[in-house]
């Protein structure tokens, strides 16, 4: 279990750790122009060959989408209170207990665990988090809405024509299947290296409230994952996918957010750091959990 646990997990992070020691060591990396590849080209090249090529029901995606919806709410609510509580401002701690990185870090972790099925369960879980990130999640902490965001992203009409096609168990050409994967391999890769760029250039401040608040997204988010996979009566890697994906730590859109915004940057960013550094401590607990479910 031990070999299996770090053969998940250590490509992850030798990954996060490429980007993190090459911007350490003062070398030029193009984030810009990488989120570009990514946001635009790869990732919905991803998207589309897994869902049209992986032997998965309907009825398993809809519950992955079921399930990030729930998880959503329910981080929002108990979140919002959690905060409440304390004194903090929810427009710019919320977003961080409410938005763990279901990308960067999720979508590898749930491939490298359960396989194309897996990553095809991950993607469902993250396309529906995508969508509500981008909208409710922007609304609430810029204080406007915006249509726009959904529109210019196309991972949205991708997960909508792949979805097509597994419905109509239609059959994609030959050259288009294989496009899509070899532009889709870029995505993992990229997104983990990016990963540990970002968090080079990050700063912690506050460190005991970060650390509280960094513990409530990864303990609190475990609980919920459970939960949700009780009331859903998910099983197998449907059930280890939204555990995965509910316990990880806060995304780093979180801090573009708060950057974008001017929500307290720096609190977040130390959120980010704080719980990303966490999980290299319970990301092997955890694996070891869902391996078992």
């Amino acid at each position: 279990m031990i070999a299996e646990i770090l053969g998940i997990i250590s490509p992850v992070l030798i990954c996060i750790s490429i980007g993190f020691i090459w911007a350490k060591a003062g070398r030029k990396f193009d984030t810009p122009m990488v989120t570009f590849l990514v946001t635009y080209f790869s990732t919905p090249a991803l998207v589309f060959y897994t869902l049209a090529t992986v032997d998965l029901s309907m009825d398993a995606l809809v519950a992955m989408g079921g399930a990030a919806t729930l998880a959503n709410v329910i981080f929002a609510i108990t979140g919002g209170i959690f905060l409440m509580l304390l004194g903090l401002s929810q427009r710019t701690f919320l977003q961080s207990l409410t938005w763990p990185n279901v990308g960067n870090i999720g979508l590898p972790l749930c491939l490298l665990a359960f396989g194309e099925e897996g990553l095809a369960l991950a993607i469902g879980f993250f396309a529906v988090y995508v969508v509500i990130q981008l909208t409710i999640g922007v609304a609430f902490v810029s204080g406007q809405f915006s249509a726009k965001s959904l529109v210019t992203m196309p991972i949205i009409p991708a997960t909508l024509i792949a979805t097509g096609v597994l419905v109509a168990d239609l059959t994609v050409p030959e050259w288009i299947l294989n496009t899509t994967k070899l532009i889709g391999d870029l995505t993992i890769p990229l997104m983990l290296i990016t990963l540990g760029v970002s968090l080079a250039s990050l700063k912690v401040v506050n460190l005991g409230r970060s650390f509280g608040l960094a513990t409530f997204r990864l303990g609190g988010g475990f609980l919920v994952g459970l939960s949700i996979v009780w009331l859903l009566g998910l099983e197998g890697p449907a059930a280890g996918v939204v555990i995965l994906q509910c316990a990880l730590p806060v995304a780093v859109f979180c801090y573009l957010f708060a950057e974008l915004y001017e929500r307290e940057p720096e609190e977040v960013a130390s959120l980010v750091v704080i719980s990303t550094t966490l999980s290299i401590v319970t990301l092997p607990i955890l694996m070891w959990f869902v391996l078992r479910v």
